[in-house]
Order: structure tokens, then C-alpha cells, then sequence
């Protein structure tokens, strides 16, 4: 390609990956378009299931979830519930944070992440519980400690409601650190076709204006682990990075941003853009470079001003057309009416 210094150094050798079983449940009060209780399982950001408080039952996504539900069928009715037993806990919990918090009526919101992320290559697991209210860090679980982190002091409520659930540190523990990991590798084990896959991004360089950032912009990758930077000389810039987004493909989508405000021309050559996707060893490396960087503002070309008046011409012969064939028609119509008006000269010799 043209001026640009692409390299993709598709070289076999896979580093280890990191696999994630995520739990997200959100329970709530006052909202009438909402559901009051809304869980959703994720593996490796991709959907797995979901229930709410509507359906009362849970659904597998994928097809691989489906085929899965149907070789376990015991699942689906525990699933449910689960799903059914965590509504009511949320709910309960919310109505007693309102007593504790002296809150009356109005919107609330408590939501739940837990979940585990498992290492393909070192067998390390690692597991997580956070809790938020209404936009805030509310508590976590401390696995090294088997206690729970109180981020303020009606928290302990949270507490409670997980021993209700007879899940207490022990129990959590067990869930975190053993259950969870074998339902992740099951999981990654019925979806591997899809879930295992690893596909390479497309990279572009985008720029609004003449003065504004370059966006080193990558879309196409899987798995959503992956890390992109620019660098210069070798060294790594810390320049706002945006968040990994979901494509409508199941492929992800990333970018970073680099300010030219203070890089010289003379410079360009020495900054260059890094992708890396986890499970590869080697990156993909864009150079920053003038002659590849993709626009908005509008190049004015010798063929431009050509085009501009063929098309008012075409306008304008369109309008003319347009308008003598109202004229013609509305004289038609207008002669129609006068012969209509005159008198019969047979009537007259009658």
C-alpha cells in the first residue's frame, strides 16, 4: 500500500489468553419501562443468557448455549431458579437500603458483577464480586481475605443478603475460585468454534480536520482482549484510549488518539501505532504517514468545478423542462374553458 509500512507479523506462536465468566444483575425500583430485575451472563463479552423479571425464565443466546442447555436440560430449570431466587434477593435489598438510607419513592438502582476470569496457559483463576447503588462503588469481596470491602456503612446489607442465599465466605469462595472456572472452560469448551477463534483487525487513520487528532482506529478483532497505543521512537505514548466496543458481527472494535499539536513534520516518521491482540505474540504496527490518513474535509481537484456545473446545468435544464410543461398544460386548460363559454350558433337560428 501506498506510503504506508503495514506490518502483520502473523507469526504462530500464541501467548497464553485470559477467559472471563461474567454474572451482571441489576435490580431496581421506580422505573416503569424497565424490567425490576435484569441478569445477563457473558463469556468473554459475548453474551451466554439472559432473564429478568418479565420472562421469569432464563435463555440461552448463542447456538452453542442452546446446544449446551440441551445436553444439560437440569440447567435451564436451575438457571430459572436462580434467576427467579436473585430477583427476589435484589428486591428485598433494595427496599431495606431505602429504609437505611431513608430514602422515599423515587429511582434506584443496585447492581451486581460477579465472575471469574481463568489463564489458558498458567491454569491461574481469579475470581470477583462488586457491588454498586444507585452510580456507586457500594462494596466488594476480598478474595485473599474472605471479607467483604464496605465502601459505606449500610453496605454491610449486602453482606446479609449473600448469607441469605446461603452463600456465605466459605461458600463464596468455592463459587468463585472452583464453580465458576469449570462453567467457563465448559463454556468455552461447547463454543470454541467461535469462542477460541482469533480474527486480525482492520486499521485505518482518521482525521476530522486538518487540526484535529489522528484516530489510529482498528475494527474487525476477536477476542476483545487487545491493547492499542501510539509510540514514538519506541516508546510508548500515554494518549487517550477509547473503550473496546462490540461490532453487530460479534468482533470488536478500538481506538486511540494522538494530538499533533506538537509533532513536527519532520516527526511523523517517528510515531507509529500498535495493536496488540491477546494470544499473539506480535503486534500490528500502522505508521503514522500523511498520504494514508482518511478525512472528512473535501479535496478540491480539477475535476470538481467540471462537475459542479454539469450538474447545475442538468439542474437548470430539469427546472426550464419542468416549467414549460405547466405552461403548456395550463394553456391547454385555459383554451379548454373559452370554447366552453361561447354560444351555440345552432341555438341561435332555432
Amino acid at each position: 500500500m501506498k506510503g504506508i509500512l503495514l506490518l502483520l507479523l502473523f507469526c504462530r506462536v500464541v501467548s497464553s489468553v485470559k477467559h472471563s465468566l461474567t454474572y451482571l444483575l441489576t435490580g431496581s425500583s421506580g422505573l416503569q419501562t424497565f424490567p425490576e430485575f435484569v441478569a445477563v451472563a457473558m463469556v468473554d463479552e459475548v453474551q451466554l443468557g439472559y432473564c429478568d423479571s418479565n420472562i421469569t425464565k432464563a435463555e440461552p443466546k448463542p447456538d452453542w448455549a442452546k446446544k449446551f442447555i440441551k445436553d444439560h436440560s437440569q440447567l435451564l430449570v436451575i438457571y430459572t431458579w436462580t434467576c427467579v431466587s436473585l430477583h427476589m434477593i435484589l428486591t428485598a435489598t433494595i427496599v431495606e437500603l431505602n429504609q437505611h438510607f431513608d430514602q422515599a419513592g423515587g429511582v434506584h438502582i443496585l447492581q451486581l458483577m460477579a465472575g471469574c476470569e481463568w489463564d489458558d496457559e498458567t491454569e491461574e483463576t481469579t475470581g470477583f464480586v462488586q457491588v454498586g447503588y444507585n452510580g456507586e462503588d457500594f462494596s466488594s469481596f476480598d478474595l485473599k481475605t474472605l471479607t467483604w470491602n464496605a465502601y459505606k456503612p449500610q453496605a454491610v446489607i449486602i453482606e446479609r443478603m449473600w448469607d441469605a442465599f446461603n452463600t456465605g465466605s466459605n461458600n463464596m469462595e468455592s463459587i468463585l475460585t472452583n464453580i465458576c472456572p469449570q462453567w467457563l472452560k465448559m463454556s468455552l469448551d461447547y463454543g470454541k468454534s467461535s469462542m477460541l477463534r482469533r480474527e486480525l483487525p482492520s486499521v485505518f487513520l482518521l482525521q476530522k480536520t486538518l487540526s484535529s487528532t489522528v484516530s489510529c482506529f482498528t475494527t474487525g478483532f476477536y477476542p476483545y482482549r487487545a491493547d492499542m497505543f501510539w509510540r514514538k521512537d519506541g516508546e510508548e505514548l500515554h494518549e487517550e484510549r477509547g473503550e473496546i466496543l462490540p461490532n453487530h458481527d460479534g468482533s470488536f472494535q478500538l481506538s486511540v488518539d494522538l494530538n499533533l499539536s506538537s509533532v513536527s513534520p519532520d516527526d511523523w516518521k517517528k510515531y507509529e501505532c500498535v495493536f496488540h491482540l491477546s494470544g499473539l505474540k506480535d503486534d500490528i504496527i500502522t505508521k503514522l504517514d500523511k498520504a494514508v490518513i482518511r478525512t472528512n474535509r473535501e479535496i478540491l481537484t480539477d475535476m470538481t468545478i467540471p462537475i459542479i456545473a454539469a450538474v447545475v446545468a442538468l439542474a437548470v435544464i430539469l427546472i426550464a423542462a419542468a416549467g414549460f410543461m405547466f405552461y403548456k398544460k395550463k394553456r391547454a386548460s385555459d383554451n379548454s374553458t373559452e370554447l366552453s363559454e361561447q354560444p351555440n350558433p345552432e341555438a341561435r337560428v332555432q
